[in-house]
């Protein structure tokens, strides 16, 4: 081993975090005439069930790797303090409605999805498919010897369905499993679907983490569909799934452990939602005919006014310009100045845009938000995901990549390594090799190393293992400490949350 050399998971491609897979599901637009709606910042694809497997389809056909999200009120419960999990749910390539609730919100928003697509059923209807069109699918997570028993039952049920594999590893907290032997495994086995029952948020950390190392086209978190599979846990009669007291079913089943779950997302959920009702309500009244958008082409990007209202009436208004005559792969400046009502639709609509602007190595800049957009945007908890520029000016400085700083630098005066902007899965080996080389640029013999992570607007899990795996290399092999110093709030959201904040950063 040499000098600070981190044992990743294995080899994987680095691309600019902005660079990510062309190969996306389709536009929003592309589905019909539904928009999707975001409940608490999370935007819902509004899709059917039969629709999200022609999804599942097109994806494994491209064989571009995919995560794919069925969110309930508890992830969305979750997203509101777990930074990392609310990311991992904007970035996701299809998030789907599994819960009556989140359902019964998107009605209550004015944009309902057309039906909820819970992981229990979309799972065996995708097993079904799988037979007919030669999928082979992967069995991940559960208890020991569930997902075994699972396999047989699909076998027996399903004889057509190639079951490529299934692995329980032991159960441990995520930053300490054995990645290596799990991205073996499923590698060796060449799938095309990967179901993975870790628990949220366990599991969608996980895909995010090596969703580009593990070289499957379809990855889902699925939670007990596997427990479902192998019988070890019944599902609610149709009756209480159709009226959405399903989980009623399930505390009754597993009362000392959902209980509390419950009841937290009771306490959290229905809040939040009046809190973005409330700040929805003056629309209601708002009978005003919004203007149309407008749109400039310059050279490499484009300028878009929206007019008015970026609500979902202004897009079935202007639905042919939205839906076919704005790309949705380019570079944008969005003049927000006018913008004087958006609604959860106009929000999951302008985030489905940014992924994809964002998955075609481009950028989507607002400039000069209005009072309005503003204060949805913090009501959802957005306000700092979007790039944001108040002049002309600095929106083209955003766009030129001349705001942008590279992921590490060094500053010599203070003898310490800076790191800057998102510290991500797809930038941890360069900010590894860049760090190091700094490092021993300043001397090794140094007392301690320290990392100021002041400019660091978000890191994830596995710059958490970068940070463990930097502090063991400088004690094990040199006898010095890593200090890490200058955590924001949001960075040290994730690190509490990955329970490594108490050995990365000094007591607060």
């Amino acid at each position: 081993m040499t000098p600070f050399s981190p044992t990743f998971p294995t080899p994987r491609h680095w691309s600019p975090p902005l660079r990510r897979r062309l190969s996306r599901a389709p536009a929003p637009a592309a589905l019909g005439a539904r928009w999707p709606v975001a409940v608490l910042g999370v935007p819902f694809n509004p899709v059917t069930q039969t629709e999200a497997l022609e999804c599942l389809d097109a994806m494994i056909a491209s064989r571009q790797p995919h995560q794919v999200v069925t969110a309930n009120v508890d992830f969305l419960v979750q997203a509101r303090e777990d930074h990392e999990l609310r990311r991992i749910l904007l970035e996701a390539d299809l998030v789907l409605c599994d819960g009556a609730p989140v359902r019964w919100a998107s009605r209550l928003l004015g944009n309902p999805l057309p039906e909820r697509v819970a992981g229990a059923d979309l799972v065996p209807a995708l097993l079904a498919a799988a037979g007919t069109r030669g999928h082979r699918i992967f069995l991940l997570g559960a208890a020991p010897g569930v997902a075994e028993e699972a396999a047989k039952r699909i076998a027996a049920r399903w004889p057509a369905t190639r079951v490529a594999g299934h692995y329980s590893p032991p159960l441990a907290p995520l930053l300490e499993m054995d990645h290596d032997e799990i991205i073996r495994r499923v590698r060796d086995a060449r799938p095309d679907v990967l179901l993975v029952s870790f628990g949220c948020p366990k599991q969608e950390k996980w895909i995010a983490m090596h969703l580009q190392a593990l070289e499957v086209p379809v990855v889902i978190g699925v939670g007990a569909t596997i427990d479902f599979l192998a019988g070890r846990v019944r599902r609610a009669p149709a009756w209480m799934q159709r009226t959405g007291t399903e989980w009623l079913f399930r505390l009754a089943q597993e009362p000392a452990r959902l209980h509390r779950r419950y009841r937290t997302n009771l306490r959290a959920f229905f809040p939040a939602l009046a809190a973005q009702f409330r700040d929805l309500r003056p629309l209601l009244g708002d009978k005003t005919t919004p203007s149309a958008p407008t749109l400039r082409f310059q050279p490499g990007w484009l300028e878009v006014n929206p007019g008015t209202h970026f609500t979902r009436t202004a897009l079935d208004r202007h639905a042919r310009f939205w839906s076919d005559t704005l790309p949705h792969d380019t570079s944008c400046v969005v003049d927000f100045s006018g913008v004087r009502a958006i609604d959860s639709t106009g929000v999951a609509f302008l985030l489905h845009w940014r992924r994809h602007v964002r998955g075609n190595g481009g950028r989507l800049i607002l400039q000069q938000p209005s009072p309005a957009v503003r204060r949805v945007l913090e009501t959802a908890g957005l306000a700092e995901t979007f790039a944001l520029a108040q002049t002309a000016v600095e929106a083209q400085q955003w766009l030129a990549g001349t705001r942008d700083e590279p992921p590490v630098s060094c500053d010599s005066d203070a003898g310490l390594v800076r790191w800057h902007g998102e510290i991500l899965a797809a930038n941890a080996r360069t900010v590894w090799r860049m760090t190091v080389q700094f490092l021993f640029a300043l001397g090794v013999r140094r007392p301690a190393i320290v990392v100021d992570l002041s400019d660091v607007r978000f890191l994830d899990s596995t710059a958490v293992q970068l940070m463990l795996r930097l502090k063991e290399s400088a004690r094990a092999q040199f006898g010095y400490e890593a200090l890490f110093i200058g955590a924001r709030p949001a960075v040290r959201n994730v690190l509490q949350l990955a329970g490594a904040a108490t050995q990365l950063l000094p007591p607060a």
